[in-house]
């Protein structure tokens, strides 16, 4: 067999740089260093990463200058890989300072994994790193000094990367395009399909607290009565969750869906950490609710909350009484400390006696609540099966639950998945905080009517705190409901009823 024919064309003339070993040093250090500034630049600007879609934005552009350049000054396909490496040392040596578990090491457990990986770093690597290789190849294609091949396995394997390098172009392309997709809600129409006159539905950012936070607004009447509605987590965004599961709500009143800050739209406002405090929170929704009285001028609003929801709802209820017609509380939280001890027991108990040896001996190992590290919370309290697996009635929407809850227009594309490390972010610094909370000891009288909600299948570590806080519980009026076909998330697990439930605690409560 012959040896391959290869003809290559003439080499550009260089004069100097790139002509001796000290040259070619000064013109590697000169393509790499682009690099080396971006990524100290965007960790002292996002230490987290792009957070919002502004901050995608000019990090994808950054990224695309950063490689473009290293590839032309280097001419080589290795400005693909060193210009990556070089950024994403570069970044995570200046944000040491950043902490939470989707910037921290990556665990390997599910829960760690997932913040880090897929709500973390896995975005900054579709964003940044990705178009930087893109960038860094075509740059150096297009320099570099050009090999013709003639043999039939060269050209095929030049073909490869031909078409290896167009995939990832595409789809750097297809990701920008994902990226400047602003986020909307949908108008509330009639039945003809035409927006009703009078109605409200809206995306706001309000400055709260002293930093910009999110709203979702839609009612079918403006002029009705407000609910604002509280999430729990703490970390949690109920905006897709409510455009699923509390359409029903919209009919009777003016529902406001908080992403309280370090949440969902609102989650790039978690630092400093300084003000991430269940104080501040409670103190954001007292603002919030004011925002919404000056808006809709209405004396006062319905506060409706889920878990977390519910303790933020009670402590501001506590507070400032003046600002609310009712509290609803669902999944009813009274004390975090306790519950985390009965649920823990629970969950064990269960474990022993279904025969899931595996899920004991993990139990067993982490050991029972108090937990120094905040994210062996969700491992122990929220994997026992019977907690998950209910029945819930017909008009249940599977979509109220995460991830599936994140796929709605009324987020971009990095809020969706922000919102993820938003979540696992916030519930870390502040769950520790909620340890010292009992509203046995701490709230036993409220001002305004209060409502319990109850799913049957709520875990025993949560009902029967919350049935012994409103046995005691002092208020004008109260009532505890209990839903036959739900557990913590009553309100999503049984909409009909919970819409109903609420169109009678409008009727019971509202003066106007």
């Amino acid at each position: 067999m012959g040896a391959a024919v290869i003809e290559r064309t003439p080499a550009p003339v260089t004069t100097g740089l790139g002509t001796t070993s000290r040259g070619r040093a000064i013109r590697t250090t000169a393509a790499l260093l682009p690099a080396v500034l971006a990524g100290a630049a965007l960790g002292l600007a996002m230490p987290r990463g792009p957070m919002t879609t502004g901050q995608a934005v000019v990090a994808l552009l950054v990224a695309l200058a950063a490689g473009g350049l290293g590839g032309a000054l280097l001419r080589s396909r290795r400005a693909a890989l060193l210009a990556p490496v070089l950024y994403a040392g570069s970044f995570e040596l200046i944000r040491l300072g950043a902490d939470g578990p989707s910037v921290d090491a990556i665990r390997f457990d599910t829960i760690g994994a997932a913040a880090a990986v897929f709500a973390g770093r896995g975005f900054d690597a579709l964003v940044i790193l990705l178009p930087m290789s893109v960038a860094a190849l075509w740059a150096a294609a297009a320099v570099r000094e050009r090999v013709m091949a003639t043999t039939r396995a060269a050209r095929i394997g030049r073909g490869l990367r031909t078409t290896a390098l167009v995939a990832a172009t595409v789809v750097v392309v297809l990701t920008g395009a994902a990226l400047v997709r602003p986020a909307t809600t949908e108008p509330i129409t009639g039945a003809d399909g035409e927006v009703l006159p009078g109605s409200v539905a809206e995306l706001v950012t309000v400055p709260i607290g002293g930093v910009d936070q999110s709203l979702m607004i839609r009612g079918v009447d403006a002029d009705a009565p407000v609910l604002l509605f509280l999430e729990g987590g703490p970390g949690g965004t109920a905006v897709g969750a409510m455009r699923f599961g509390g359409e029903l709500l919209e009919r009777d009143f003016v529902v406001a869906t908080w992403d309280q800050r370090g949440t969902g739209r609102s989650a790039d406002v978690r630092e400093p950490v300084a003000t991430l405090t269940a104080e501040q929170l409670v103190t954001d929704t007292i603002e919030v609710t004011e925002y919404l009285r000056d808006r809709f001028d209405e004396r006062k609003v319905y506060l409706v909350g889920n878990s977390w929801g519910n303790t933020l709802g009670v402590l501001a209820a506590a507070q400032r009484p003046d600002l609310f017609h009712a509290l609803v509380g669902v999944g009813q939280m009274v004390s975090q400390r306790v519950t985390d001890e009965l649920m823990y027991a629970e969950s064990l108990a269960y474990a022993e006696s279904s025969g899931d040896d595996a899920f004991a001996d993990r139990l067993r190992e982490i050991g029972p609540p108090p937990y120094e590290d905040a994210m062996t919370y969700p491992i122990v309290l929220s994997t026992n099966p019977e907690w998950l697996d209910y029945p819930r009635a017909p008009e249940y929407d599977g979509r109220t639950e995460y991830p599936a809850n994140l796929f709605v227009s009324e987020y971009t594309l990095t809020e969706q998945v922000r919102a993820g490390a938003g979540l696992a972010d916030t519930f870390a610094v502040v769950y520790p905080q909620l340890l010292g909370i009992d509203f046995r000891r701490d709230v036993p009288r409220l001002e305004i009517p209060v409502y319990v909600v109850q799913g049957a299948y709520e875990a025993e570590g949560r009902d029967v705190l919350a049935r012994e806080w409103f046995a005691m519980l002092d208020a004008p009026t109260k009532e505890l409901v209990t839903f036959e076909l739900g557990g913590h998330r009553a309100h999503f697990d049984d909409p009909v009823r919970f819409a109903a439930l609420m169109a009678d605690v409008l009727e019971e409560t509202y003066r106007g």
